[in-house]
C-alpha cells in the first residue's frame, strides 16, 4: 500500500471517528433534554394502571427516576465503547446494546411522566461521566470492553431485582417494565462474555459497584 493510500485511510477512518462522536453529543441531547423514542413498544402499554397512594406514587417516580438516569449512563457507555471499537463485529454488538438501551430509556421516561415525577438533574453529568469511560474502556481493547458491558449488565440486574422487590405491589406498569429491562440486561451480557469479553480484575467491578451506587442513591433524590 503506498504511503498516500495510507494518508488517505488514515484520515477517512479520522473523519469517521470524529463523526460519531458527533453523534454521540447529539445523542446525548436528545437523551438529556429531548423526548427518546422507542423502536419497540412498552411492556406496560396493554397493562391496566392502578390508583396508586401518595407515598407509594411517590416511591415508583424515584425508583423510575434512578432507572431513568441509569439508561443514560448505559446509552452513552456503549456508545462510548463503540467509538473506539477495533472491530466491525464489536461495533455492532455494543449499537445494537445502545439501541435497547434507548428503547428503555423511552419506557422510563413516558412511565416518570405518567407518575408525575421529574428527572435527575444530574442528567447530564450521568451522560458526558459514562460516555468518557465508555471512550476508555474501548482504547483498552475488544475484550476488555465487552467484559465491561458483562459486568455492568450483572450489576443492573442487580439493581433492578432489587427495584422490582421494592416496588408498591400495585404498581403493576413498572413492574412490566423493569422485569422486561432485566430480560434485555441479561441477554446483553450474556452475549458479550459470548463474544469474548474477559472477567475485569475486582478491583475495577468494586470501582464500578461504588460508581453505580452513588448513581442510584443521588438519582433517587435529585
Amino acid at each position: 500500500m503506498s504511503t498516500n493510500v495510507r494518508i488517505i485511510a488514515y484520515m477517512g477512518e479520522q473523519i469517521g471517528r470524529l463523526d460519531r462522536l458527533i453523534s454521540i453529543a447529539d445523542q446525548g441531547l436528545r437523551a438529556v433534554a429531548g423526548k427518546p423514542a422507542a423502536r419497540r413498544p412498552s411492556p406496560a402499554i396493554d397493562v391496566a394502571e392502578h390508583t396508586l397512594h401518595a407515598r407509594d406514587r411517590n416511591t415508583s417516580a424515584a425508583l423510575m427516576r434512578v432507572n431513568r438516569a441509569g439508561e443514560i449512563s448505559a446509552q452513552a457507555l456503549y456508545l462510548g465503547q463503540a467509538l473506539c471499537a477495533r472491530t466491525p463485529t464489536t461495533r455492532r454488538h455494543l449499537l445494537e446494546a445502545a439501541a435497547e438501551e434507548r428503547d428503555h430509556l423511552a419506557w422510563c421516561t413516558e412511565r416518570l411522566a405518567e407518575l408525575g415525577g421529574r428527572p435527575s438533574f444530574f442528567d447530564p453529568f450521568w451522560y458526558a461521566g459514562s460516555a468518557c469511560i465508555g471512550i476508555i474502556a474501548g482504547v483498552v481493547g475488544d475484550r476488555t470492553s465487552l467484559g465491561f458491558v458483562g459486568e455492568t449488565e450483572r450489576q443492573v440486574e442487580a439493581h433492578l431485582d432489587d427495584h422490582l422487590r421494592r416496588l408498591p405491589a400495585d404498581d403493576a406498569k413498572s413492574r412490566a417494565i423493569l422485569t422486561r429491562m432485566a430480560a434485555d440486561e441479561a441477554h446483553h451480557g450474556t452475549m458479550a462474555t459470548l463474544a469474548g469479553g474477559r472477567t475485569l480484575p475486582a478491583p475495577v467491578r468494586g470501582i464500578m459497584a461504588s460508581g453505580g451506587g452513588f448513581l442510584r442513591r443521588l438519582a433517587y433524590v435529585v
